[in-house]
């Protein structure tokens, strides 16, 4: 009865419920092509708490690096395994493809590069709204 009555007050706290773990089947995919040296597109929006599946295809000659440590430092990832041993970058070799699976937690923007171009203007921005 107690427990009822500050229950009732609101002095007594009930344990939130888990959140819903995301439906990985259902990720919306958002392509990005990785160009010597440009990425097609250089912004991606994103909305928070959604479910996507980032791929990315290298269909340049040089390998190229998806380079937005905020960003990945920020988002809960379905496959951080992907992401570089330093976490800050995703690299993808000529003609290869690779897969980030995701979701966004809070509004924010990123700077995006590749790292090893960006002095060339390989560069972009990332948005999850």
């Amino acid at each position: 009865m107690r427990g009822r009555h500050l229950l009732a007050l609101g002095l007594l706290a009930l344990p939130s419920p888990a959140a819903a773990a995301p439906d990985w089947s259902q990720a919306e995919t958002v392509t990005v092509r990785m160009l010597d040296d440009r990425f097609v597109p250089d912004r991606l929006t994103f909305r928070r708490g959604v479910a996507y599946r980032l791929h990315l295809e290298n269909a340049g000659r040089e390998l190229h690096e998806f380079t937005a440590p905020d960003f990945l430092a920020a988002i809960e990832k379905r496959n951080p395994e992907v992401i570089g041993s330093y976490g800050a970058e995703i690299v993808v070799e000529p003609g290869q493809q690779k897969d980030l699976y995701f979701v966004a937690p809070a509004a924010a923007r990123y700077k995006l590069a590749c790292s090893d171009h960006e002095w060339d203007g390989m560069i972009g921005e990332i948005v999850v709204e």
